[in-house]
């Protein structure tokens, strides 16, 4: 990964979260889990797109991964006394309303950035939670998760090298999902007790959070200074472009339906079907078997 477990790390400064006292907090907290695992399944859908065999393989991979999380989760909530319950506004918009609209969006907005965020999350509870069956479960999963984000991470690279235009549209959509955190944590200020060990610091922790997604932003190459450095303005304009972008790409293909319907095979887009055969993966062909010497001489 482009951050270490430190960079992702925040001070809860040994403060804990008791799982009898806490336990309709920590309910809240692993529904919002429960349900970022579930859309962590969408990855089947990007099977469609991968743009290599390689890439494929590694979704084929998470997907089974994702329903392992969704599992781990039950049983800790099974551990905790806690029942699944719908999750936060917010939390599905950060998970769903931001699901990419093509690959480069996908690895970007929902691998690099948004299990991201969760992997944070992993560690925070992993730091926090004062129950060590659970805290073991998750100790497993983080390592799932941190492939998961340096997958995200190189793709994202991959995507953008050498498009501008590409690197600009992902920053505009970077900065809605982290608008999307300060909300969030917005609500955490004002519905959480002030007085909490670790609640306390929930606003600084997702704080945490935006500064350690604005270093991978640095390091992925989707921005070459820290956005204090970029004005509002111009902020603002790579999420016009951003969603400039999708609206014309929306527009375009409302103006093409009939023809998309009448010649389907034209305008659909490649997919991995269309373009194995020139992968690298499957080029790559087994070294012949060697003669054994003597062979040919025994079977005469």
């Amino acid at each position: 990964m482009l951050l270490n477990r430190e960079e992702m790390s925040f001070d809860f400064k040994g403060a804990k979260l008791d799982p009898a006292r806490d336990r309709e907090l920590l309910g809240w907290m692993l529904n919002q889990f429960l349900y970022g695992e579930m859309t962590g399944i969408q990855c089947g859908h990007w099977l469609y797109a991968a743009p290599s065999v390689e890439a494929a393989r590694f979704l084929a991979r998470q997907s089974v991964e994702e329903l392992q999380h969704v599992d781990n989760f039950l049983r800790i909530m099974g551990m905790l006394g806690v029942a699944p319950a719908k999750p936060h506004g917010m939390v599905k918009f950060l998970s769903t309303g931001m699901m990419g609209n093509d690959w480069a969006e996908h690895v970007a907005l929902e691998m690099a950035a948004g299990e991201g965020f969760v992997l944070m999350a992993f560690y925070a509870i992993i730091d926090t939670l004062d129950h060590e069956d659970a805290v073991a479960i998750l100790r497993r999963a983080v390592k799932q998760e941190e492939r998961h984000v340096d997958f995200g991470e190189q793709q994202t690279m991959k995507a953008i090298a050498g498009k501008g235009w590409l690197r600009r549209r992902l920053l505009g959509l970077n900065l809605v999902s982290m608008w999307g955190v300060k909300r969030l944590a917005g609500f955490m200020h004002t519905r959480l007790p002030a007085d909490h060990p670790v609640l306390k610091n929930m606003p600084a922790f997702l704080d945490r959070c935006n500064q350690a997604a604005e270093t991978r932003m640095l390091r992925m190459g989707l921005i070459d200074r820290p956005l204090a450095e970029m004005g509002g303005l111009t902020r603002a304009a790579r999420v016009a472009e951003a969603y400039g972008g999708k609206a014309l790409g929306a527009l375009a293909r409302l103006v093409t339906w009939p023809f998309r319907l009448l010649l389907p095979f034209v305008f659909r887009q490649k997919r991995l079907t269309d373009t194995y055969l020139e992968d690298p993966a499957i080029r790559a062909l087994p070294a012949a078997p060697k003669a054994v010497p003597g062979a040919e001489s025994d079977a005469a």
